[in-house]
């Protein structure tokens, strides 16, 4: 990303292998990536549940504004354009554009950066460092990508040492 000019943050998610979350996130700080969160109560997100039982995108920002405080991000999970401008007029900092195509991806992150040049524009949601590329656009700041705390091999190794020759 950075090789191509881009300059957002490629984000790991808060989805982490249990009992393994500082290490994980650690890594991904290693690694040149931001950590999105380190846990819940870093940033509120708020995604379609919140929202559907608010009500609104709208009334979840604001309760969510009013629980959380002034100090404190909201995200919201946004799955078209109107849900992103609604959530961008609510008062909330960062829209995620979540299971985007490209092209739409970028049409959309313009649109909100022209109207609400302050709200972060995360993109999200299959997006594999084969086909990042393709998303990158000067009106996203974050791509998130949950397979870099989640997706990797597993290294099987034990502590055994080995047998001593015979004398």
């Amino acid at each position: 990303a950075t090789a191509q000019g881009w300059k957002g943050h490629v984000a790991g998610t808060r989805k982490t292998t249990p009992g393994f979350r500082i290490v994980e996130k650690y890594a991904l700080l290693v690694g040149g990536a931001a950590t999105h969160r380190l846990d819940l109560s870093q940033m509120v997100m708020l995604k379609d549940n919140h929202v559907w039982s608010a009500g609104s995108i709208s009334l979840a920002v604001s309760r969510a504004r009013r629980a959380a405080g002034f100090s404190s991000k909201i995200e919201v999970e946004c799955q078209s354009l109107e849900d992103a401008l609604e959530a961008c007029a609510a008062g909330a900092d960062v829209v995620m554009l979540d299971n985007y195509a490209p092209d739409a991806l970028k049409r959309d992150a313009g649109v909100i950066k022209g109207k609400f040049p302050q709200v972060l524009v995360e993109a999200s949601g299959g997006i594999t460092l084969e086909t990042m590329a393709d998303y990158l656009s000067p009106h996203v700041d974050i791509i998130s990508q949950g397979h870099l705390t989640q997706g990797y091999a597993v290294l099987d190794f034990s502590l055994k040492l080995p047998k001593p020759a015979a004398a």
